[in-house]
């Protein structure tokens, strides 16, 4: 896997303080794309152990309030395993901080699928506590939305919309 970019201190893509990483590859070609350039899988550079080590060390400040993965698309196939991988770790070692993951995927129609097939996703899912799900529209796009670019795209909660088996959206006033 490569990644475009990673930040240690994001507080753009989700609530409080985040450590975020930008995978690469994104078969999506949404109109506006803030990130197009994370289109292609072998932008930017080679996800390594070692990168991998310095995000898992870049949560352990107690400002930090999660992790963040974004793209590209951290749920294309090719990326799944890392995603994965790196999730284990980050919920094992902080298991207080939460997780999310924004994906042009829409969570009922093809994240619920894949996990019914795909072992990768269906070990993810419960790691996760935010999916912000859904391509990127540009005829939607509001810049008063909250941690999402167009009204489409939805902050779902994952661990309640498994428990509940329905999908169970966020309440935007109670994300810190």
């Amino acid at each position: 896997m490569y990644y475009g970019m990673i930040k240690k201190t994001d507080v753009a893509n989700g609530p409080g303080v985040r450590v975020s990483l930008f995978v690469s590859g994104c078969r999506h070609t949404c109109e506006g794309c803030f990130n197009a350039m994370t289109r292609d899988f072998k932008y930017g550079e080679v996800y390594t152990a070692e990168v991998e080590q310095s995000l898992i060390e870049a949560m352990a400040p107690p400002y930090i309030s999660g992790f963040t993965f974004l793209g590209g698309e951290p749920l294309e196939p090719e990326n799944r395993p890392y995603v994965l991988s790196l999730a284990r770790k980050l919920r094992e070692k902080y298991p207080e901080k939460t997780i999310w993951l924004y994906s042009g995927y829409t969570y009922e129609t093809d994240i619920l699928q894949w996990a019914d097939t795909d072992e990768t996703v269906r070990y993810l899912l419960p790691l996760l506590d935010v999916i912000v799900d859904g391509e990127f529209h540009i005829k939607e796009k509001s810049l008063s939305l909250k941690f999402r670019g167009s009204s489409n795209q939805r902050l779902i909660n994952v661990r309640q919309s498994l428990i509940e088996g329905r999908t169970v959206l966020c309440n935007e006033d109670e994300l810190r």
